[in-house]
């Protein structure tokens, strides 16, 4: 007998159909799902109930309707597809700079969802192959909310790792201007002002945020502090990626650098912008390679780190840099030291760190906390002078250190937050340039 003919044996295909079942039931660690077994065996052996009842089952002879094959062969597609998104995979492109050169605009990448285990969805009655908008609309219903819960995956984040997340302040959303961070649009210009001229406001649940993706810098219990725009972590020094980049102050004799030159380097030239009274680009993003290749052009008279020291540059003031708080006197190159929260830990708290961890106690962990004028904390109506936390949290930076929102403007992240890791860049495209000239070809199918 051939492995073919065993296969069309019923009892040997509800077998093996019943085993991976079980199998995925178990890893759900949700045994009512259990009861699914008995779908299967009625599907295979006892074929009391037709499930797949929009699939016609042809007579010798008869001739094919080719709607209901393509009927057929579109569900198969989108129930397939959607439990892979769930489980496994799901593809994800990167819409912005901040993490050149190690992914760029228009990188398409597949994310590991098993990296750091998959997430049970807790928003589950969605459109297919939509994240949370579909036509200007919400694309999902909160009718059914399940609570939070990951599978076992391969592993847990560490530092360094490249992570896709749900963004955490994307849980309040402005309806005209749904990309812009609402809690730093707020804080700038004021809440009436803000959504009377971008309203109404939009309530996103955790697993409906957009997607961000940056690199973990620190971990649970680590404590952070940025010099000069050099990581520390517990007081030592962190590699320096060879994607990661820096902005320059580059001074030339009053010529341009050839553009070609820069492409070919790798920069963003769409971003690159040419002072002719400095003469130079005032912010060049440069990793330590291409800092290396421009010094040599002959048309390069200096090249200077631009880092930011206290007061912060423009635009940034403490208003735009997390826990926005005068009191702590950071830049986006000279921050911290910031100690990351870890589950289980107890923090004491006073007028003076709340402000770090106020948004972690009220939103995330689903507090009610309240603050007196006179200093003192409330939390859930009880005056309280410590705080346990619930769950881990992560720092994350882009690799364009110098344009890049990032933690430091906006905070941790949770780890019920953590979507997976990128996996494979399957197909890469330069919005600066058109077809076929826009094409990235060397990105195709780069593993990460």
């Amino acid at each position: 007998m051939t492995f073919k003919d065993l296969y069309h044996n019923k009892w040997t295909r509800m077998l093996f159909w019943a085993i991976l079942y079980v199998l995925w039931v178990v890893w759900l660690g949700s045994y009512w799902w259990l009861l699914g077994l008995i779908i299967i065996f009625d599907h295979h052996i006892t074929r009391k109930v037709k499930w797949m009842f929009w699939k016609k089952d042809y007579k010798e002879g008869e001739k094919r309707n080719a709607l209901l094959d393509w009927l057929d062969a579109i569900i198969f597609a989108v129930v397939v597809v959607t439990f892979i998104n769930i489980f496994f995979f799901q593809a994800f492109k990167i819409p912005s700079s901040s993490m050149e050169s190690t992914l760029y605009t228009g990188d398409h990448l597949f994310v590991s969802k098993l990296s750091y285990g998959p997430r049970v969805p807790e928003t589950p009655l969605t459109i297919p192959f939509t994240h949370n908008v579909i036509f200007g609309h919400e694309s999902y219903s909160t009718l059914i909310k399940n609570k939070y819960k990951r599978l076992k995956g391969f592993g847990r984040v560490k530092r360094g790792d490249v992570v896709v997340f749900n963004f955490p302040n994307g849980d309040t959303v402005l309806r005209k201007a749904p990309a812009d961070d609402y809690y730093s649009l707020v804080r700038n210009f004021g809440r009436r002002y803000v959504i009377d001229n971008l309203g109404p406001v939009i309530s996103r649940p955790a697993d409906k945020t957009d997607h961000y993706v940056k690199r973990c810098v620190a971990i649970p219990g680590d404590t952070l502090s940025v010099r000069n725009g050099l990581v520390y972590i517990n007081s030592v020094k962190q590699e320096v990626y060879p994607g990661i980049q820096y902005s320059y102050q580059v001074i030339t004799n009053g010529q341009r650098i050839n553009s070609k030159l820069l492409e070919d380097m790798g920069i963003n030239i769409g971003e690159l912008y040419f002072d002719s009274n400095l003469p130079g680009y005032p912010a060049m993003p440069l990793t330590s390679k291409m800092l290396n290749e421009v010094r040599n052009y002959s048309n390069v008279l200096s090249v200077k780190s631009n880092i930011d020291v206290y007061p912060p540059d423009y635009p940034d003031t403490y208003m735009s840099l997390f826990p926005f708080n005068p009191y702590f006197k950071w830049t986006r190159d000279n921050y911290g030291p910031l100690w990351i929260p870890e589950k289980g830990t107890t923090v004491q708290l006073d007028r003076r760190n709340i402000s770090i961890y106020r948004r972690i106690i009220s939103v995330y962990e689903h507090n009610d906390l309240k603050e007196s004028e006179d200093g003192r904390i409330f939390i859930n109506g009880k005056e309280v002078q410590s705080y346990t936390f619930k769950q881990d949290y992560y720092f994350m930076m882009g690799d364009n250190r110098h344009n890049s929102l990032d933690s430091r403007y906006w905070g941790f992240v949770p780890e019920d937050h953590i979507v997976g890791r990128p996996s494979l860049v399957w197909f890469s495209s330069d919005g600066n340039y058109k077809f076929p000239d826009n094409i990235r070809w060397r990105r195709f199918f780069k593993f990460l």
